[in-house]
């Protein structure tokens, strides 16, 4: 665990070294779902850095919320998808690594174009049907912000797997509460999403903090023994945005802003570097 831990604060500091270096992007998001992608990529998923789109005997991941691609990035150069001095180039021009991913660069590891809020459930749920149709045991997992939920399109989906009985998807809600304007209650007012992935027919696991390594698998790793039991399986994760950094935690002007000279130093004396810098 110690390992995993060690991972999360290189990712943490590779985020903020990006987003500094592009003077553009999502560093809150980003720092907050550490944890998830380091348990997802390093320790839950079966997946292959010789990355193939077909992703045959493997499992899927889907990032919907695609604007917190830093996380993405570092998580799969860290895994050994691409070398991480490609991190770099972070939203630079003719870089394969965009603000938002995208396929037609054909960076590794990345499976959908996403960043357009409220897609990627829709996707999710046609490569987990596609699992079943050709017979693989594999797991589709997805995530998602919670301002994300706001869009329509998620519902649809969320309606249409559970009447479908697509039971082989497990899809993680990035609960942190705050969106690019505000908290997510000021704006649209959510309520307990938990409770309304209930109603429409899913599995619910909640982890109380998503920034506890231990909390995140142990999770992940119980809504993979819940697969094959007729209902998809949702997973409500509580984290802090700008998690690590004291200034960003919670504060949602840090959504989509980067950090000065400054604020970079002070940020990265938070967080020891544990892996090499790239």
């Amino acid at each position: 665990m110690a390992e995993l831990k060690s991972i999360a604060t290189q990712i943490r500091r590779d985020i903020l070294r990006m987003v500094h270096g592009a003077d553009s992007g999502h560093p809150g998001g980003s720092l907050g779902c550490a944890e998830y992608f380091v348990s997802l990529y390093f320790s839950v998923m079966k997946q292959n850095p010789d990355f193939h789109m077909d992703a045959k005997g493997e499992d899927v991941f889907f990032l919907s919320n695609g604007h917190i691609s830093g996380v993405f990035y570092a998580t799969l150069a860290r895994a050994g998808y691409f070398d991480i001095k490609e991190l770099a180039t972070f939203r630079k021009i003719n870089s394969r690594l965009q603000g938002h991913p995208t396929t037609h660069e054909h960076l590794p590891g990345i499976r959908i174009a996403s960043g357009s809020l409220g897609q990627g459930m829709s996707a999710a749920i046609g490569a987990a049907l596609t699992k079943k149709l050709n017979k693989e045991e594999n797991i589709v997992f997805s995530l998602h912000g919670d301002g994300e939920l706001e869009e329509g399109q998620i519902w649809e989906a969320v309606m249409f797997a559970a009447h479908h009985k697509v039971d082989n998807l497990i899809s993680t809600v990035d609960w942190n509460g705050q969106q690019i304007d505000g908290t997510t209650a000021s704006v649209a007012g959510l309520g307990n999403i938990r409770e309304k992935f209930d109603a429409f027919g899913w599995t619910t696991l909640e982890i109380t903090d998503g920034n506890d390594m231990d909390q995140v698998i142990a999770a992940l790793n119980q809504a993979k023994s819940l697969i094959g039991n007729g209902k998809p399986i949702g997973i409500m994760m509580h984290t802090v945005m700008g998690k690590g950094v004291d200034f960003m935690e919670n504060d949602h002007n840090w959504h989509g802003k980067a950090p000065n000279d400054e604020q970079l130093q002070k940020a990265l004396a938070q967080l020891p570097e544990t892996l090499g810098d790239y």
